[in-house]
């Protein structure tokens, strides 16, 4: 099977990076993919079948899209054509489509690999379907991006969406051994320094090679520690867009660790999402939500302390002001949890949008015109003030509904105060009301 050099028209001797002369040429050679390569797997049992439906291939850079997609085509003897949503506009698709119907003729089929097919608008992902309802292509699209997002729900149907995971350390640990192989002898690493090279490509086989690369160029010779080895390469970005899905895991996986108490997990996810670039009063304004969400009067300093950390990210920017964030997780982490006002929040505007426009009880109507006053509003209202224990006990609700409870406190923190005062208010309320209906 050709390599991509030679299909770009290259000569053999024309230099070409480790990646390329690493890229495997057998499906088992593929690491870190086994739930989608094994004999169990829906690739293995494609390959098995001899058989290769539509694909969606997501996952992150550097985990074998490409390689796998180029090694599909070989196993079912499909001419394999390579674009880039990125490069390629419809005029370009009008010729690749040309081409495979050409091909089909003389009864060569097509298996087109789309790169970033996430970077095709609608219109152009629509051109694609009736060359693959036909059989002219079998299209295997290549994705960093949740496809559900970005992808049309017609391309979809059509497809079979496969995940591929993030490259962890024993695949990165595969890949290193045959770049080793590669170039002729160990890399100059002392075992942190191989462990930290393999952190640095953060699931990226691609850029592990890139990075042995890198330290072959340098010619150490002498065993690198991890501070050395931090100083003369680069370490690769986290992969997070802060317009789609990363942003949206991340925030989310910052809100449930802090609802289930994790302080590190908590804090780990807020160091991602800065790492990431992104902006910490987003974050802030998630933990503003969260305080009132998750805590609420369990703790009632839980809302000013994330308030307080959104006015020092003011005050101070960053990174000085990043601290206050840190603190402001480590707060509501550690404060007690209760969603009650969420819940009753929510319990009410249910009843407002059952109960439509029913009118509260006259005696708590203000009366401003003397008319209003003769129709009897405000008649009867009681002070509380001027009630025994400052509270008269009388009825709030419309007359035409029943009393409700939304409001419903956990046995945690503050609410516990909160609860005694409820119950406290309810025994008057009826002994009030006891006495009323006696009298």
């Amino acid at each position: 099977m050709s390599n991509l050099f030679e299909s770009a028209g290259l000569e053999a001797a024309a230099p070409r990076p480790l990646a390329d002369r690493l890229r495997p040429e057998r499906l088992e050679e593929v690491v870190g993919q086994d739930h989608l390569i094994g004999s169990d797997g829906p690739l293995g049992r494609m390959v098995a079948g001899g058989r290769i439906a539509s694909l969606v291939l997501w996952g992150p850079p550097g985990t074998g899209k490409t390689t796998i997609a180029r090694l599909l085509a070989g196993h079912v003897d499909l001419h394999f054509e390579q674009i880039s949503a990125v490069f390629s506009g419809v005029a370009d698709l009008r010729k690749v489509f040309e081409a495979a119907k050409g091909r089909r003729q003389s009864g060569q089929g097509t298996l087109l690999f789309v790169d970033e097919i996430h970077r095709f608008n609608r219109s152009q992902q629509d051109a694609f379907l009736p060359y693959v309802e036909d059989g002219t292509v079998i299209l295997v699209g290549a994705t960093t991006e949740n496809p559900s997002f970005e992808l049309n729900a017609a391309l979809l149907s059509r497809s079979q969406v496969l995940v591929l995971n993030r490259l962890d350390e024993a695949a990165l640990e595969t890949l290193l051994q045959r770049a080793e192989n590669e170039i002729g002898h160990m890399l100059p690493l002392d075992a942190d320094a191989r462990t930290a090279l393999k952190a640095m490509a953060d699931g990226d086989g691609r850029f592990l090679y890139n990075l042995v690369e890198e330290l072959e160029v340098l010619g150490e010779a002498e065993p690198l520690d991890t501070a050395g080895l931090t100083q003369i390469v680069q370490r690769r970005a986290p992969v997070y867009d802060k317009a789609q899905e990363g942003h949206y895991n991340l925030i989310s996986a910052l809100h449930k660790s802090l609802r289930g108490s994790d302080v590190d997990a908590a804090l780990y996810y807020l160091a991602r999402m800065l790492a990431g670039g992104e902006d910490p009063l987003y974050i802030t304004r998630r933990l503003v939500r969260f305080a009132a969400e998750d805590i609420g009067l369990a703790d009632p300093q839980a809302l000013v302390q994330a308030l307080a950390a959104k006015d020092m990210y003011d005050f101070l920017g960053s990174p000085e002001g990043e601290l206050g964030l840190a603190q402001a997780v480590v707060y509501l982490g550690t404060a007690p949890k209760s969603n009650a006002v969420y819940r009753a929040m929510g319990a009410a505007q249910r009843s407002a949008k059952e109960t439509g426009s029913l009118m509260p009880p006259m005696h708590i109507l203000n009366a401003p015109t003397s008319m209003m006053k003769d129709i009897g509003y405000g008649k009867g209202y009681e002070y509380d003030h001027d009630a025994e224990d400052g509270f008269s006990g009388q009825n709030y609700f419309p007359e035409d509904m029943d009393r409700q409870q939304f409001y419903q406190p956990v046995d945690r923190g503050f609410e516990r105060e909160v609860i005694k005062r409820l119950d406290y208010w309810a025994k008057l309320r009826a002994t009030r009301r006891d006495a009323g209906d006696t009298g």
